[in-house]
């Protein structure tokens, strides 16, 4: 028997928007309705496996029932562009999942709903619809079962007649006329006032029917039954108004909503697009031709280099090659390298590491540290790392393929070779996954494919650089790459081979007391609760939450109560337990995360961590570090501010000096808008939120009190990611009415920001693109898309990225200019740490006073604004100490 899995789509999507946290991929592309919708989706085709698959969509605000009621949905607030701009990211999901898709205009999902469960109904055909809408459970029959998302999207609820009969004492269809006694907010369907579900139950147990009740009006007493006679016509349209209708004209046949199953290809793509890593991870790895590049593979010579042919290599190397070093793993700190490509004097060779090792090699890597031997490489940064723990110095890298690729376009969020050589219509190469396998059946292959794949790297490289260098000319983005871009990644090398000391006895010591608070945390608990559980436990402590203690259990999933952050914050006013319990998960958080966490990140060696920035992973230009993050570790809590307190100076005397920009982004915002009140801020010194409450709110400096100015930082941030109202009304916990006036108060103040956004949006609309101060670009095709959700989130985008990533360009720009000054005045002081707008070095205690004073001035000097860069610094004998 076929089987009908039909989705709600507006109404699940709004489920996952509201049951997740805001998400966002690098791109700045809001993704949590989109992450919730896709589990959704997997978990329904795990489950119930679909012969037949659809999504119906509302086609539009305005359907046949404004016609009778214009009112009708009238008092639901506008959706917040954080979802709206993801429901054609939804529907590019499905295409992706081959899930057909279904609106029509005039009509709801429900109508569509319930057309196709009458089909259904008269074939005989199982169906399953998926729903947040309680309207639905009028289409309950032997056929048709109804799942009900409950609080979120994990959690649904399963009705047939048989459970809407024990649940509400109702049949299906008497669900309609539930409605249209009690009626319905969200939906504006006014039914008789008074009346809520209790009472439409009980009126429907007696009578059976909104008619049978008005009829029997009479028999009511006192004031319900003036409301009833008085509503009547109410609640007989209030009952039409949540009759789903189940006429509409639909040409599709059954057979075009059979399943196919998911395009591997296009899924991959999309995963790779939105950035839900863990969903990529669990598909099965790309089978043969489904990444294929459509290229065909040129003929290559090779050479794969033995002891007797190692000196001609070496003489072949000549001044210039392009250079690939193939690095086995993620972290190239404690990567493996399973050899080098060269592409020089016309010829490509292999040479396998243990080769460059030998005794036969040092000519090799006395080339490779060669300043002035001109190397090509793609990823120069990764290389560079992982042949220096391998005591090979790789210098004088003069193009890299992966940064260029990144700065022609930073949305790309997988760059890889093949992919480059597909974009730029080089020879096809195979992807490493092919070659290599993935996970557990990674091997390498035989001498011959392995160096041939190698090779193929290598001479790739060298097609790409002339391709790439006239692309970076074309796109003014030339001063950008060799200035800044391709010095940088040398700089990040250096920062990350030295690494940051860190006291792991501290540490240890650290941990010690953040257990002793947990005991102390966990007895309190058990004292409250009256019994020792498993706190760890979502079972057990829902237990003990909602049936011992009697707490109102506001959700619950499959396995028993939901216990989750949310529920728990809402239970805070009823009892003591739940502070402590939310403290408690804190600081076993720390503990398992921060402390045992970066115990095992300290090289056994070096007694450091050395962390690994990647330069082309954020759209903005923004830097990011991973084994360990050290740009997440938590300081809005004490505790967790103190984990900074293990970061230390490698050298007894010395000290760490941290320097912050102080509202760097704000400044550029000064800068790039013109805006004379903010100029004037920032040019006399002020407080710039202090100042924007006073502008806003009309008063003086004396009469700002904390609220207003914590208002006002909301928005001056907000502004800069483009936040909406709806985004600003979460952040201060206000009313979106409240927080769109506050917009509106901001931008009459400050024209200048205002005009700034209308100019940056048609730029974009004209060129397809916006750029930073420096020329860094972010392509904006959406910005001229007919949708209006996904052209409104390229304006925001447009808005936003010349701000965020100019920011990004500057401290980028201080740290090259760091790194050259001092070399230039042979300063022993050590560049460590790049946290955001912050800077960390560790000095010796007598060059603390230059340092002191070169560190704020270079970074304020990176580049020339209109308002002054600052810099605050501090030190002390930890970094702890330097704020």
């Amino acid at each position: 028997m076929d089987k009908l899995v039909i989705i709600d789509g507006n109404s699940i999507a709004n489920r996952a928007f509201y049951a997740l946290p805001l998400l966002s991929n690098s791109s700045g592309l809001h993704t949590n309705a989109v992450f919730g919708f896709t589990t959704m989706l997997l978990r329904l085709i795990e489950e119930q496996k679909p012969t037949h698959f659809l999504v119906a969509f509302d086609a539009g605000k305005i359907t046949f029932r404004h016609k009778d009621y214009k009112e009708y949905k009238g008092g639901r607030t506008k959706t917040p562009p954080e979802l709206s701009e993801q429901f054609p990211l939804i529907k590019e999901l499905l295409r992706a999942f081959r899930i057909p898709q279904f609106e029509l205009e005039g009509y709801e999902a429900d109508d569509i709903i319930g057309t196709l469960t009458r089909l259904a109904d008269e074939k005989g055909e199982e169906v399953l619809v998926v729903s947040g809408d309680k309207d639905m459970l009028q289409l309950a029959s032997n056929h048709v079962t109804i799942a009900l998302t409950r609080k979120g999207i994990s959690d649904v609820e399963l009705y047939n007649p048989e459970e809407i009969k024990e649940r509400y004492g109702l049949v299906p269809l008497q669900i309609i006329d539930l409605k249209g006694l009690m009626g319905d907010s969200s939906d504006n369907i006014p039914g008789i006032p008074g009346v809520g579900e209790k009472t439409a139950l009980k009126m429907l147990l007696e009578y059976g029917s909104v008619e049978e009740v008005l009829s029997h009006a009479s028999e009511l007493k006192g004031k319900m039954k003036e409301k009833v006679e008085q509503h009547a016509q109410d609640a007989i349209m209030s009952k039409e108004l949540a009759t789903i209708f189940r006429e509409v004209p639909m040409s599709s046949e059954w057979d075009s909503f059979q399943y196919p199953g998911i395009d591997p290809q296009a899924l991959r793509a999309f995963y790779r697009k939105l950035e839900f890593k863990s969903l990529l991870e669990k598909m099965e790895p790309a089978g043969e031709g489904e990444d294929s590049l459509g290229q065909a593979e040129e003929k290559l010579a090779f050479i794969a280099v033995t002891e007797d042919s190692l000196a001609e290599l070496t003489e072949s190397l000549g001044d210039s090659a392009a250079l690939h070093v193939e690095v086995i793993g993620e972290n190239p700190h404690q990567a493996d390298i399973v050899g080098l490509s060269f592409f020089a004097s016309d010829k490509c060779w292999y040479l396998p590491f243990e080769l460059l090792l030998s005794e036969g090699g040092a000519g090799i890597k006395s080339w490779l540290a060669d300043e002035t031997k001109k190397k090509q490489l793609f990823d120069s940064h990764k290389a560079r790392l992982a042949l220096a723990w391998k005591g090979t110095p790789l210098a004088g890298v003069n193009f890299d393929c992966l940064l260029a690729a990144y700065l022609l376009d930073p949305t790309e969020s997988t760059l890889t070779l093949n992919g480059m050589a597909y974009k730029h219509a080089l020879p096809a190469i195979r992807a490493d996954e092919d070659v290599f396998g993935k996970g557990a059946k990674f091997r390498l292959p035989e001498l011959a494919a392995l160096s041939e794949h190698l090779c193929r790297k290598a001479d790739t490289i060298r097609r790409a650089v002339p391709v790439l260098e006239q692309e970076l000319d074309k796109s003014e983005m030339r001063d950008l790459f060799f200035e800044l871009e391709l010095p940088l990644a040398g700089v990040l090398s250096e920062m990350e081979m030295k690494g940051i000391k860190v006291d792991a006895s501290g540490l240890r010591l650290f941990g010690e007391e953040l257990s002793k608070q947990l005991e102390g945390m966990m007895k309190r608990i058990y004292e409250h609760a009256g019994l020792e559980f498993n706190i760890n436990s979502p079972k057990q402590l829902g237990e003990i939450l909602f049936e011992k203690l009697g707490l109102p259990a506001y959700k619950k999933t499959k396995t028993g109560y939901s216990t989750d952050a949310e529920v728990l914050e809402r239970l805070a006013p009823y009892h003591d337990i739940i502070a402590e319990i939310l403290n408690y998960r804190q600081i076993a958080k720390l503990q398992s995360t921060y402390v045992e966490g970066l115990l095992k990140e300290v090289r056994e060696e070096t007694g450091k961590v050395h962390t690994y920035y990647r330069q082309t992973i954020a759209a903005t230009g923004r830097l990011s570090s991973q084994f360990p993050n050290l740009q997440n570790i938590p300081i809005r809590l004490e505790e967790g501010r103190k984990i900074r307190k293990v970061f230390v100076p490698s050298k007894p005397g010395w000290q760490i000096l941290a320097a912050d920009y102080s509202q760097i982004e704000l400044r550029v915002l000064a800068h790039i808008s013109q805006d004379d009140n903010l100029k004037e801020a920032f040019l006399q010194n002020m407080d710039i939120h202090t100042k924007t409450a006073m502008d806003v709110f009309g008063v003086a400096a004396d009469q700002v009190d904390s609220n207003m100015r914590r208002q006002a930082k909301a928005v001056n941030f907000g502004i800069v990611y483009g936040i909406s109202d709806y985004g600003l009304s979460q952040n201060l916990g206000i009313t979106r009415k409240e927080a769109a006036t506050f917009i509106e108060q901001y931008f009459a103040v400050f024209q200048g920001v205002r005009k700034y956004m209308d100019d940056i949006v048609l730029e974009a609309r004209q060129n397809g693109y916006v750029t930073t101060l420096l020329q860094r670009r972010r392509y904006l095709p959406e910005i001229t898309a007919s949708n209006f959700n996904i052209r409104s989130f390229a304006e925001r985008t447009a808005m936003n990225t010349p701000i965020q990533g100019t920011a990004a360009d500057i401290i980028k720009l201080a740290m090259v200019q760091m790194s050259q000054r001092l070399q230039q005045d042979k300063l022993q002081s050590r560049m460590l740490l790049q946290v955001h707008d912050e800077l960390v070095f560790e000095v010796p205690e007598d060059e603390l006073e230059i340092m002191e004073r070169i560190v704020p001035e270079v970074m304020a000097g990176a580049l020339k604004l209109d308002v002054p860069l600052r810099a605050d610094v501090n030190y002390g004998l930890t970094w702890y100490e330097t704020k």
